[in-house]
């Protein structure tokens, strides 16, 4: 069993850049990721023009720069999948497909994934009209007709932010009523570039090379009919990939309870990126977790950070 200081588990722009920092910080760590590719969920971004200094960079382009200065640092990367951490007093013991590894501190940026709708067209569109962030894309759709799917706070939120500049906003919910916050309902319903579909599924997303337009579905009538926009804002959900922390730190909602210093309740374990609890889950705020934790890590292991 190979023992280091610090294991990073998930290599996205949290897990990279933890290791940019704790590499340059002289920590010998590990990064474990069960994907072939580095990177997380923004290899599938199609265009990024909100991170600071590679404005309309590709995605993938995005994820292998990250990955490009990892290496160039000599970064140790193992392809394996973590299904179990273990804390063992001093350290910890993380359980993988390939065997178990040992270190002082884990950082956790493992990511989530965002519920999909499962219909025709949503994979291959992805990226070229289909987005599951209003935030991160709705830039592109300036003065174009869009459609956001779901009904809770983030649907309405991205619905709402989405009118500001698009011309239509169509806001498609499976039920007879939304479930996000009253003020929130009220705010959209105000606006004048948005129309509702209650009761309405969508039942696929068509495009050659961008999204053209939907089929829709009332879930009453069973009428079916097609509506034509230029994207679609997918807004049913997220899931942190959080289930193998569940017994070790607090969590909400799936999400891990770490603050700015992503330090959970559980000495020598660390939180980065879209794991985390917090207010806006972007590449930024992904790579800021990635410092931070770092940091915090990096004092515990050096025996300077108080237990909890």
């Amino acid at each position: 069993m190979q023992k280091y200081d610090l294991i990073i588990i998930g290599s996205g722009p949290a897990g990279l850049s933890a290791a940019v920092y704790g590499k340059r910080a002289g920590h010998d760590l590990v990064v474990l990721e069960k994907n072939y590719m580095s990177g997380g969920q923004v290899l599938n971004t199609y265009e990024v023009d909100n991170y600071l200094g590679m404005s309309g960079i590709n995605g993938f382009d995005m994820g292998m720069q990250f990955r490009a200065h990892a290496d160039k640092l000599g970064v140790e990367f193992v392809t394996a999948e973590v299904n179990g951490i273990e804390d063992i007093g001093g350290s910890k013991l993380v359980h993988t497909d390939q065997g178990d590894y040992e270190a002082k501190a884990v950082i956790y940026a493992a990511g989530a994934e965002h519920a999909h709708l499962g219909v025709p067209g949503e994979v291959e569109l992805a990226g070229r009209g289909v987005s599951y962030c209003a935030t991160c894309d709705g830039a592109f759709f300036r003065g174009k007709t869009v459609a956001v799917v779901g009904g809770g706070d983030v649907a309405l939120e991205d619905a709402i932010y989405l009118a500001r500049f698009c011309q239509k906003v169509y806001c498609i919910h499976r039920r007879d009523e939304f479930r996000g916050a009253h003020v929130l309902q009220e705010e959209l319903k105000a606006l004048p570039n948005v129309e509702i579909l209650y009761l309405t599924v969508v039942t696929e997303i068509v495009g050659s090379e961008q999204v053209e337009e939907i089929g829709l579905k009332n879930v009453m009538t069973e009428g079916e009919s097609k509506l034509k926009v230029d994207g679609v804002f997918i807004a049913v959900g997220i899931r942190p990939n959080t289930k193998i922390l569940a017994e070790l730190v607090s969590c909400e909602e799936g999400y891990v309870l770490a603050g700015e210093d992503c330090a959970t309740d559980c000495d020598g374990i660390y939180a980065a990126g879209d794991v985390r609890k917090k207010p806006l889950r972007q590449i930024v705020t992904a790579v800021a977790d990635g410092a931070n934790a770092v940091a915090s890590a990096g004092a515990y292991i050096n025996g300077l950070a108080k237990s909890k």
